[in-house]
């Protein structure tokens, strides 16, 4: 793209010396972004070791890769999975899938964006051509790196080195860097009005909770909710829910700090399944007398999971997986009460097709459709993460 630009701009230039000026200039712009960049990158060099905040090597973009200048990453409770180990990855890794940024550098054939764009960074590709992506309702794109991860681009191999070892991306995002690099599919160009300290929200937390509710479950007027997790997913439900205007929402959490915030985004009742003498689905029921007419469950527990199931109406039910929980743990329902016609579904991201519907989002967002503000509790400068982290495991986000 930078050399058609050159003969563009060569071809206008009269004289030999303009020309030769123009072409100089040009070559040294190219061979800049040919560079491998040194950056400060927080590194997860094994499971339930703490995060070590590094300078890291970040290798120019190949074909159909796109290189970003970070500004903003949200914590999600996968990055918290990864570190813990209960999501199976390679280390050592660079954790962090939730990012916004600007595009430094672009890799021969990328045509989506080009640099000095605003982007999102996608933990969930959208490659237009798989079986996934074609279907007017799939979005589990199969070029993804999430179920199973590689740690490694499309190629099979890393962009990232650390003291001379080779570090393994993580969804093919890792936000947790001052600089990473992606797929073009993994990439969406984003207004350029956007706020960069706010937006990065939108490339998981929003879509995957207000998502969840109004593009995936598609939650109707006058119906009643529950909510089974009020952490930054939950309460993005939550505000998918009042904006489908649900009549009642239910919120679900042992943490009851979380409960003031949870009702000033439209949840009625609150519920601690700690402080109950019985399950939390038959105290719901009783509560609606024939249960809620949609569940979301956004913890990834399977006992959370079935609590969800069984809270929903036995006939016209929806009940919606969001929360993952570690691989292959058993989720067992009472296939009796299966038949009777309520519906169990899992959604990733909402369902969205994410490089053709998250512009739109942010588009939203600018024009006051949607409020994400409420959805962040703090913000930290890059050096801060450690600080970040002990935030998010304490229940303050």
């Amino acid at each position: 793209m930078i050399f058609l630009f050159l003969q563009i701009i060569a071809s206008k230039c009269h004289l030999y010396d303009q020309k030769l000026s123009v072409i100089t200039k040009c070559v040294i712009l190219l061979s800049l972004c040919q560079q491998t960049i040194t950056c400060w990158a927080a590194i997860a060099w094994a499971k339930n070791v703490p995060l070590s905040v590094e300078k890291v090597q970040v290798e120019p973009p190949k074909a159909g890769e796109v290189r970003i200048k970070m500004t903003s990453s949200g914590i999600c409770g996968s990055d918290d999975h990864v570190l813990k180990g209960l999501s199976p990855m390679k280390f050592p890794l660079i954790p962090g899938h939730e990012g916004a940024g600007i595009v430094e550098s672009i890799g021969e054939g990328v045509c989506s964006v080009k640099p000095g764009d605003k982007v999102l960074t996608l933990p969930l590709p959208q490659c237009r051509e798989c079986s996934a992506c074609l279907h007017p309702k799939g979005n589990f794109c199969e070029k993804q790196d999430v179920l199973p991860s590689s740690g490694l681009m499309l190629d099979g191999t890393s962009r990232f080195t650390c003291r001379g070892e080779k570090i393994y991306h993580l969804f093919r995002t890792s936000t947790f860097a001052e600089y990473t690099v992606v797929q073009e599919i993994g990439v969406a160009k984003i207004d350029d009005a956007a706020p960069m300290d706010k937006i990065c929200i939108i490339s998981c937390e929003v879509p995957t909770g207000y998502g969840a509710a109004v593009h995936s479950a598609k939650v109707t007027p006058g119906s009643t909710c529950v909510v089974f997790g009020l952490g930054g997913i939950g309460s993005a439900v939550v505000m998918g829910c009042k904006a489908s205007g649900a009549s009642r929402i239910i919120g679900v959490d042992i943490n009851e700090e979380k409960f003031p915030q949870a009702r000033a985004l439209g949840v009625t009742d609150c519920i601690n399944p700690r402080k109950l003498k019985k399950p939390v689905q038959e105290v719901i029921m009783e509560m609606t007398g024939i249960g809620v007419d949609f569940a979301f469950e956004a913890i990834g527990l399977s006992d959370t999971m079935v609590a969800a199931w069984e809270s929903c109406h036995l006939s016209y039910g929806v009940c919606v997986i969001i929360g993952v929980t570690p691989p292959n743990t058993p989720f067992s329902l009472d296939g009796g009460n299966v038949f009777s016609g309520r519906t169990l579904k899992g959604t990733c991201l909402g369902d969205y097709k994410t490089r053709d519907s998250f512009p739109q989002l942010v588009t939203d967002y600018l024009q006051n459709k949607i409020n994400i503000d409420p959805l962040i509790t703090h913000q930290l400068p890059f050096n801060q993460i450690h600080k970040a982290f002990e935030l998010y495991r304490a229940g303050k986000t």
